[in-house]
C-alpha cells in the first residue's frame, strides 16, 4: 500500500500532523520504535492515577487557536503548576515571586523584596566592573546580576548544576537570559492565558490526533530504512536529526533525567504536584506526585494510595532516551551542519525537539503544525 506520508514518531509533532494530513484527506503511516504512541507524553495507569513516564506535562499557551484546537479533541482540566523548591528542609513557592521573598527574607512589601534584590543585583554588577568585565562571563555571573546573590545561592546554583552535570562557572550565560520576578502574591509558574491537562490522561489527546492514520508500534525506522522509504511519497522524520544522516558529522550532545517510580500506602504524599529538591546532597531534582495533576482539593482522597517519581539528571549516552539538547555554541554548530543536509532533502519534513534539535513547549509545536502547508 503506498502512502501520502510516512511519519517516523508517534509523539506530538508526529501525531498532529498525522491529524491535519489526514484532514486533508492523506493516507498516513506512523511508526514508532517504542511499544506505545505518545512519545513522552505516554501516561499509565496505576490505580485510577495517570503516571506521566517521562516527567511533568503540563499545557499552557497564549494562543487561542492551540487552545481551541486540543480542547475540540479533548476536554482539558484546571490544573495550575505552582511548583515548590526544598532547599535542605526549607520550602520556597516558585516562580520567584511575593511568597518566596517573605520565605526568603519576611518581605511584606513588593518595595522591601525590590529593594533587597537591587542591593544584591549592584554588589554583583560592581564586582563584575572590578574585574574590567562588561557581560556576564558564565550562568553564575549572568544569575547575580539578574537576581542578586541570596536567591542565587539558595534556588538556582545548586539545582542547575545538577540538571546540567556541571558547575554554574562552567556554563554559558545565555543559558539565564532572564529569571521573572514577579512582585505580587502569586505562586503560578506560567504567565500564559490558557493551563491545563486533559481529563483522562495525555493519551486521550494522542488517541484523537492519531485517528484514521494507520500506526504501528515497536518498529523501527533504520532497521529496515529501505522498505520503509518505499512505502510513502513523503516523509515526516520527527527523531535525531545526527542518527538520521548516520551522524556524519558527529554526535549532537544532550541531557537526560532518568526516573524511580514509587506506589506509596497514602492518599497524599506531599501535597503538591512537583517539588525541586535543590541541594546536592539529594541526588534527584524533583519529586512529582502525578494524582495532583488531575485530583484537587479533598479529592486527593478519593483514591487511597498514590503514585510518585524521583526524576534524576544526568548525561545522556546512546541507548538512553534523549531529552534537552545542549545548545551551547559547539553542538548548534554542529547541528547547523546538520540541517544543512535537511533542509536539502525535498521528500522529508523534519519536525520535534530531536530533529531540530530544540526544546519545544507543547504548544510551539501543534502552533508550528497548524501553520504548516500539508
Amino acid at each position: 500500500m503506498k502512502y501520502d506520508y510516512l511519519i517516523i514518531g508517534a509523539g506530538l509533532f508526529g501525531a498532529t500532523f498525522a491529524y491535519r494530513a489526514h484532514r486533508k484527506g492523506k493516507k498516513c503511516l506512523v511508526i514508532d520504535k517504542r511499544l506505545h504512541t505518545g512519545g513522552n507524553l505516554y501516561c499509565s495507569n496505576v490505580e485510577n492515577i495517570n503516571v506521566h513516564k517521562y516527567g511533568a506535562h503540563i499545557f499552557h499557551t497564549s494562543d487561542k487557536e492551540v487552545w481551541d484546537f486540543v480542547n475540540s479533541l479533548v476536554e482539558f482540566n484546571r490544573y495550575t503548576n505552582s511548583p515548590v523548591a526544598d532547599f535542605n528542609g526549607r520550602l520556597f513557592n516558585l516562580p520567584f515571586n511575593m511568597n518566596t521573598f517573605y520565605q526568603m527574607w519576611e518581605a511584606k512589601t513588593p518595595a522591601e523584596a525590590a529593594a533587597r534584590i537591587e542591593s544584591q543585583r549592584l554588589e554583583a554588577l560592581q564586582r563584575m566592573r572590578d574585574d574590567n568585565v562588561q557581560e556576564p562571563r558564565n550562568l553564575e555571573e549572568q544569575a547575580l546580576v539578574l537576581v542578586g546573590k541570596d536567591i542565587y545561592e539558595t534556588l538556582i546554583k545548586e539545582y542547575t548544576e545538577k540538571q546540567w552535570g556541571r558547575e554554574c562557572k562552567d556554563l554559558p550565560a545565555f543559558i539565564i537570559k532572564r529569571l521573572p520576578i514577579r512582585l505580587v502574591f502569586d505562586n503560578n509558574y506560567f504567565n500564559d492565558t490558557y493551563q491545563g491537562i486533559p481529563i483522562g490522561g495525555y493519551n486521550k489527546l494522542i488517541d484523537r490526533l492519531l485517528e484514521g492514520a494507520e500506526v504501528k508500534t515497536g518498529t523501527d525506522y533504520f532497521e529496515n530504512r529501505e522498505l520503509w522509504d518505499s512505502v510513502a511519497d513523503k516523509k515526516v522524520f520527527t527523531g535525531k536529526i545526527d542518527e538520521y544522516f548516520n551522524y556524519r558529522f558527529g554526535h549532537l550532545e544532550y541531557r537526560t533525567v532518568y526516573f524511580e517510580e514509587e506506589l506509596h500506602q497514602c492518599s497524599n504524599f506531599q501535597g503538591n504536584a512537583v517539588v525541586n529538591y535543590i541541594s546536592r546532597k539529594v541526588p534527584y531534582t524533583r519529586i512529582i506526585e502525578h494524582k495532583h495533576f488531575e485530583y484537587f482539593g479533598d479529592r486527593v482522597n478519593d483514591i487511597p494510595v498514590t503514585v510518585i517519581s524521583k526524576e534524576y539528571s544526568t548525561e545522556w549516552k546512546p541507548g538512553m532516551e534523549p531529552y534537552y539538547p545542549v545548545n551551547d555554541r559547539k553542538n548548534n554548530t554542529l547541528y547547523q551542519q546538520y540541517k544543512e543536509l535537511a533542509d536539502a532533502q525535498e521528500d522529508t519534513i523534519f519536525g520535534g525537539r530531536l530533529a531540530e534539535y530544540k526544546y519545544y513547549d507543547m504548544h510551539n509545536i501543534i502552533g508550528q503544525v497548524l501553520k504548516m502547508d500539508i
